[in-house]
């Protein structure tokens, strides 16, 4: 027998281990594409003390991965679909201990007959005996668990607050939360859909007597309440501060000024709304996004009111007018009494009321009668032809020169203007206050009428002169 070659064995050695090393190293390669091919699924880490206070929630969520905020939901709402199923099974046990009391009611009133033996009777009274303490046992049982429901009821609520945290910083960092918040508007609520009266009462009192059901209300009312109340005077003080900070800018008008301290307070009474209603856990971001979006319906279909805003706006800022100018604008003659957005308020001289649109004054001519601050008379008197007209006029300028409302600068104008149809025409253009005008106007008329007729200078009308002339006939001689 031959023997075998030191070198093959010590080849074939080496081709075994290789081979050996081979498949091991395939094994393990499997096994690591296995386990990164089908990771563990994630677990929730928040979940796992279900009382957490929702302050301490929120910072361990702070953290957290979208991803991750995913996970931490699904686990918090398979808690919260935990304890409603287990609030419907109580409130079905409820109706069904309801439903058999009654019909246990109905079938012992059936069977009471006037023919029954007195022994049957007794037999009775005793059996009605062990059915009324079987009813109270019942009843008791139905009562433990009518009272343990607000307590559950309680329970659920505080789980959704604390769903409510997790949604919250899901949203925050790119998520979509609105299904979640669906299944909690979907849960919440009181059902007192029982057939006893006296159980329904038990479950609504419960509740109303509860940690998260009728003393949270209660107290998310109260502060409604006092947000809206708050809000209220605050917008007041807040609109005086701007309306005083605003008559302090130079040639700041009054219309510019009221507008400024109303608009600050509905403002801050819109933002006083949103907060109280915040403060009755009512969602206000599907509501914000609701008028946004209405915003441009409402904006393209109210076209000419938008025109409106704008002129408005214009008039505020380039302040044509001021409040308790006279002027004449969009054929409309008066005070000014206001100026909105939308509109401004004129009163007439006869005490009405004229709303025009800011459209119609903007683009049109605006007289203002009270922008300066003096205005010159302008008034027109006659006399006749045979008057003397040096005369006229000395006493034209005399009645100007003492008249204490009429200015010494400018100087006064009086001159002989125009030889009419049937008078000579001076011209009276005194100078005083804006405010003085219809005074010195009516004062200076009367005085002229008075001294013209104390000195006899006429004051004429127009008149026309007839001429007739008559024709006489020449008869044949």
């Amino acid at each position: 027998m031959r023997n075998p070659n030191p070198s093959a064995m010590f080849v074939y050695l080496l081709w075994m281990l290789a081979i050996s090393l081979g498949a091991s190293a395939a094994r393990v390669s499997q096994a690591q594409e296995s386990a990164i091919e089908t990771p563990a699924p994630p677990s929730a880490v928040t979940t796992a003390d279900p009382e957490i206070p929702p302050d301490n929630l929120k910072l361990l969520a702070k953290p957290l991965t979208m991803e991750e905020l995913v996970v931490e939901a699904n686990a918090w709402r398979d808690l919260l679909k935990a304890k409603v199923q287990e609030i419907s099974s109580k409130k079905i046990a409820v109706k069904e201990q309801a439903k058999k009391a009654e019909e246990k009611a109905e079938a012992e009133s059936a069977t009471t007959t006037e023919e029954a033996a007195t022994d049957e009777n007794t037999a009775e009274e005793v059996t009605d005996d062990e059915v009324g303490v079987d009813g109270e046992a019942t009843e008791a049982r139905t009562q433990q668990m009518v009272e343990s429901l607000p307590e559950l009821q309680e329970e659920q609520a505080e789980l959704s607050e604390r769903l409510e945290v997790i949604l919250n910083a899901l949203e925050h960092k790119g998520g979509d939360p609105t299904a979640y918040r669906q299944y909690i508007t979907a849960i919440r609520g009181i059902d007192l859909a029982v057939t006893d009266a006296r159980t329904g009462w038990a479950m609504l009192t419960g509740w109303l007597t509860s940690e998260q059901g009728g003393k949270r209300w209660m107290w998310n009312i109260i502060k409604f309440l006092v947000i809206l109340m708050a809000f209220y005077f605050g917008a007041s003080i807040i609109a005086g501060f701007v309306r005083r900070a605003a008559s302090r800018v130079k040639n700041a008008s009054q219309l510019l000024i009221a507008f400024l301290g109303k608009f600050v307070k509905q403002l801050t009474m819109v933002i006083g709304v949103i907060v109280a209603l915040a403060a009755l856990e009512v969602n206000i971001a599907p509501l914000l996004a609701a008028v946004g979006a209405a915003g441009f319906v409402v904006g393209f279909a109210l076209q000419d009111t938008l025109s409106n805003f704008a002129s408005g706006l214009l008039i505020l800022a380039y302040n044509p007018f001021d409040e308790d100018d006279v002027i004449e604008a969009a054929g409309v003659s008066g005070m000014v009494s206001s100026v909105s957005l939308f509109s401004t308020h004129i009163r007439t001289f006869d005490n009405k009321v004229m709303i025009v649109p800011n459209n119609d004054i903007w683009g049109g001519t605006i007289t203002n009668a009270t922008a300066s601050k003096t205005r010159r008379v302008d008034m027109v008197f006659g006399i006749g032809y045979e008057d003397d007209v040096d005369q006229a006029k000395k006493i034209l300028e005399t009645l100007v020169q003492e008249h204490e409302l009429v200015l010494p600068a400018p100087a006064p104008v009086v001159q002989m203007n125009e030889l009419g149809d049937s008078s000579i025409n001076f011209i009276c253009r005194p100078w005083t206050k804006t405010s003085d005008f219809w005074t010195v106007y009516w004062d200076i008329t009367r005085a002229v009428k008075i001294e013209f007729d104390r000195n006899g200078i006429s004051i004429p009308f127009p008149q026309q002169d007839i001429h007739v002339y008559q024709e006489t006939k020449q008869t044949d001689a």
